[in-house]
């Protein structure tokens, strides 16, 4: 099992809207970087659910990978915001796996909670500069941040 960290505006979608829907489609990611963690996710994985533009931005809540990845359909909707030209049905481009809700934590783990705490200051989201959408977390940053 791996574990991850995936961001959200909570304007956009949150952890309340995962919870009302129960399960949701990942898609969106434009970054290749951010592509490349979505394939190598498995159905199982846990995710922590950031909000990045929540003030201050924090880790609101748990969900769980619930499908393998797949091609991302947004890449070949003209209609889309995230539409690219370059993708076709035989060559997707971009990936894409469902995420399903698993809980919302009591309180939220706050960006300076994060950085603060000598057992969490080394991971990837509080790192400078790190803007990823998608990321890896280490088992014990997963345990350390779930159990605040």
């Amino acid at each position: 099992m791996r574990y991850w960290l995936i961001k959200s505006e909570p304007d956009c979608y949150s952890i309340a809207d995962l919870k009302q829907d129960k399960k949701t489609s990942w898609t969106g990611v434009r970054n290749y970087q951010a592509r490349n963690f979505i394939k190598t996710m498995s159905q199982g994985d846990l995710v922590l659910f950031y909000h990045s533009g929540a003030n201050p931005p924090a880790v609101a809540g748990i969900c769980k990978v619930a499908s393998s990845p797949y091609g991302d359909a947004t890449a070949l909707d003209s209609k889309n915001e995230h539409f690219d030209p370059k993708a076709s049905k035989e060559n997707p481009i971009w990936s894409a796996v469902d995420m399903q809700y698993v809980s919302t934590l009591k309180e939220p783990v706050t960006l300076p909670q994060i950085k603060i705490n000598p057992k969490l200051s080394d991971m990837l989201v509080a790192q400078q500069g790190n803007r990823l959408s998608i990321m890896p977390v280490s088992e014990k940053h997963f345990k350390l941040v779930s159990g605040l």
